[in-house]
């Protein structure tokens, strides 16, 4: 498999990818879901299960702005950030 040699064509994916972990620890785990909405900055950071997120400062900036009161509304602002 060919791989992109820089790494600004790989941050879209990996940023995708830790996106959507974040929402399945959301999804499955109500704690988690609860902080997500309340403080997702703080959420992220103390991870989920033993497992970290990796976000960039951009990416945890953004997360600050995001008012939401239902884990749909939290994805549909997410997928904008």
């Amino acid at each position: 498999m060919i791989k992109p040699n820089c790494s600004s064509c790989m941050q879209k994916p990996l940023r995708n990818q830790e996106m959507s972990r974040i929402l399945s620890a959301a999804v499955v785990n109500n704690y988690f879901r609860a902080m997500l909405l309340n403080d997702p900055v703080s959420a992220i950071a103390g991870g989920y299960s033993g497992e970290s997120f990796s976000l960039g400062s951009t990416e945890q900036k953004k997360l600050r702005a995001i008012r939401a009161s239902t884990l749909a509304d939290f994805a549909r602002q997410l997928s904008a950030v």
